[in-house]
């Protein structure tokens, strides 16, 4: 597995797990619970050994799926990344929510915590106050955000002690610069957080599905052309980006393999380009 810096002696899983609609989606669901147990044990074997979450996917089960996971794993191998909520963003309510969320995924700590998306009824500075205290009191080793404009991210940089380390964004082969949560991706977050040392975090990689329900004869051909899938190219693409790593979302163990080995490899910049270009 390729590996991205997340300071100089700590380095993330190019290709993590996503978890959203594990155990349910804003409402917990149980009938799954076993599969999705079974899908991150087997990530994690595969080496896809950083895990996405969030104290809002299925109100927090989501959470307990994934500790129960990680349970039998060596915990300091692991990459745990969660979120707290854009309600729970006062001071007492970040707090909160980090002591929950580190009893449901039962760990001590988790690697890094995200602001999940920004909220003017709440005051930024109060927040990252908030969010440097965590990193003091070791219950998180790194803050970042999700969903932050280029104006937010400085603005919450301008009210931490402690470096935020990434941006976790919507980013695809179809979503370039207009988002459902954010816009300007390409344009300008991108640029922003490269120059300056912040990890894009790529959400939905294979935009919900809709990569391969596009036409897209380019892609056709890449896949032919390294004798890959079409996931396998999109992934790609995007890890070989500066500082772009992604958390892709599979249950069975097929396209568990399948998205572990998209990193191994290397496109020509050539095609890397055609890519680019795609759709522009």
């Amino acid at each position: 597995m390729k590996f991205a810096n997340v300071t100089s002696a700590i380095q993330i899983p190019v290709i993590g797990i996503g978890t959203w609609g594990m155990g349910g989606d804003l409402t917990p669901k149980y009938n799954n619970d076993q599969k999705c147990i079974e899908a991150l044990e087997n990530a994690i074997k595969l080496g896809l050994t950083h895990i996405d979450t969030a104290e809002i996917y299925a109100q927090g089960h989501t959470e307990e799926l994934v500790g129960q996971a990680i349970k039998s794993f060596d915990r300091k191998r692991l990459f745990i990344t969660t979120k707290v909520a854009k309600e729970n963003l006062s001071y007492d309510g970040i707090i909160k929510a980090m002591d929950d969320s580190l009893m449901r995924l039962d760990t001590p700590y988790v690697d890094l915590y995200l602001i999940h998306s920004s909220n003017p009824d709440f005051s930024i500075e109060n927040s990252m106050r908030a969010m440097n205290h965590l990193v003091e009191t070791n219950k998180t080793k790194f803050i970042g955000v999700s969903n932050f404009s280029v104006l937010q991210l400085k603005e919450a940089q301008k009210f931490s002690q402690n470096k935020i380390v990434a941006n976790q964004i919507e980013y695809n082969l179809i979503t370039r610069n207009v988002g459902q949560n954010t816009a300007n991706m390409e344009s300008d977050i991108i640029p922003f957080c490269q120059n300056n040392n912040i990890l894009i975090i790529a959400y939905r990689p294979f935009a919900r599905g809709d990569l391969f329900n596009t036409d897209f004869p380019i892609l056709e051909q890449l896949s032919k052309k390294y004798g890959k899938t079409k996931a396998q190219i999109a992934l790609n693409w995007l890890v070989s980006k500066q500082g772009v790593i992604t958390i892709p979302k599979a249950l069975n163990l097929e396209h568990l393999q399948e998205i572990a080995t998209s990193a191994d490899w290397q496109m020509n910049k050539e095609d890397l380009k055609k890519l680019d270009n795609f759709s522009r």
